[in-house]
């Protein structure tokens, strides 16, 4: 009966320990599984950061081509405008002088 008593005592035992082994076990491989998705969490968000930045540098550059464009533009529109009336505007300058050169001064009669 003893010897049957000490049996299951050293199987109880043997259990816990094969129990505590496979807990340390299980315990060190979630570490892991979890150590190994935070690095790839981290190497994710590092490659979205890297392509979001990527596409804002390459919207920037759109926006100054387009940007450069526009003026350029406005610039040949302003030329073809300017060219258009032409003699208009030298007249207008021309009674703009007259004007000024015909106003009298006005003198401080204090």
């Amino acid at each position: 009966m003893k010897q049957v008593i000490e049996d299951v005592l050293r199987a109880e035992e043997k259990v816990n320990t094969i129990l505590r082994q496979a807990r340390n076990k299980a315990s060190e491989i979630r570490r892991a599984a979890e150590q190994e998705a935070s690095e790839k969490l981290a190497a994710a968000k590092e490659q979205a950061r890297q392509i979001m930045q990527a596409a804002i540098d390459e919207e920037r550059k759109q926006g100054k081509r387009v940007r450069e464009e526009m003026l350029s533009q406005a610039d040949r529109d302003k030329e073809v405008l300017l060219g258009r009336h032409t003699d208009t505007i030298a007249r207008l300058v021309d009674d703009i002088c007259g004007v000024v050169v015909r106003t009298e001064p006005e003198t401080d009669r204090g």
